[in-house]
């Protein structure tokens, strides 16, 4: 039997159209070999998710996002995605959407809750969440600091200008002579340590022979306190202490009124005969240089001396307290 070659054509013609409409498929994430079922999810934001956006379960491509569209109903978007009918997936797993790379687009990630043996029927809804990429999550945490960021340069703004305020001409001036002020200073505090330099360097001869001499000394009083230390100290402090003891008794002596110093700090009667006695003394000494010729005669030619009358005012008195 023979065939024409318009049903060769036809069969070839088909035969294209079958494979470009399968590679077409394929190329779209939909194999029209296996069988697929339809699931859908609602999700606020959408952006960065388009129909071309892969469904994986566990890393494994499993399906794409089939279409997405709003949802007048429930005020929110609704997302439908194609997956293999023989990829197990119970009711309660959740459709995540994350970035896989930060300059790639959203891929839908099915995480599968083994704990659930109910396994998802053809055009059944998923809980969706979504998780942030590598960029967003940068950008959540540089949120903080850039807040930071703008309270801090609000300050340094505030201060800038209260600082401006302050500094008015005339405190500018007196900042400005105070640093030329200060500039001299340390120069001359410079020309200073430079003349204190030279003249290191000129006595330094005698600085060395100084430090020289300082030793010795040191090493005398280290000497001296080598002597000291040898010496009989515990000797010594028993003679101090039995000088002590005689003093201490000498003392007890005295306030007993033992001895003539005893007697003459305790005995009233003897510190008044002794002081009748040195006015007598005084009154004589007075009475013998105003009346010498009562107690010395003396003749040059054996003249006998008369004798001295006495008259009612040469008379001493001595009268006692």
């Amino acid at each position: 039997m023979k065939i024409s070659r318009e049903i060769k054509a036809a069969i070839i013609v088909i035969s294209s159209l079958l494979l470009f409409i399968w590679g077409f498929s394929f190329l779209k994430g939909s194999d029209l070999l296996t069988s697929n079922k339809t699931l859908y999810f609602h999700l606020e934001n959408v952006e960065g998710l388009s129909t071309a956006s892969i469904v994986t379960y566990n890393g494994l491509p499993i399906g794409k996002v089939n279409n997405i569209s709003f949802d007048a109903k429930n005020l929110t978007n609704l997302v439908e995605i194609m997956v293999q009918s023989n990829i197990p997936i119970s009711k309660t797993s959740i459709a995540k959407i994350y970035e896989p790379s930060p300059i790639g687009a959203k891929t839908v990630a099915i995480v599968h809750d083994a704990t659930n043996q109910e396994m998802v029927q053809n055009k059944d809804f998923l809980k969706s969440e979504v998780a942030l990429g590598m960029l967003s999550q940068v950008t959540s945490s540089l949120k903080p600091i850039e807040q930071k960021l703008t309270t801090l340069l609000d300050d340094a703004d505030i201060t800038v200008k209260s600082i401006n305020e302050v500094l008015d001409e005339k405190t500018k001036e007196n900042l400005r002579n105070s640093m030329e002020s200060l500039s001299i200073t340390l120069a001359q505090l410079t020309q200073t340590t430079k003349t204190i330099n030279a003249m290191l360097a000129e006595n330094q001869s005698s600085i060395k022979s100084s430090t020289k001499n300082l030793e010795k000394v040191t090493g005398n009083f280290s000497k001296i306190s080598d002597s000291l230390a040898a010496a009989n100290w515990l000797q010594t402090m028993k003679s101090l202490e039995k000088t002590l003891q005689s003093v201490d008794g000498l003392m007890a002596d005295l306030q007993a009124g033992k001895g003539t110093m005893g007697k003459l700090m305790k005995d009233e009667k003897m510190y008044q005969n002794l002081e009748g006695a040195s006015r007598e003394l005084e009154q004589l000494l007075a009475d013998f240089k105003k009346n010498p010729k009562r107690y010395v005669h003396f003749s040059l030619f054996g003249k006998k001396n008369e004798a001295y009358q006495s008259t009612k005012r040469d008379s001493i008195v001595i009268k006692y307290d």
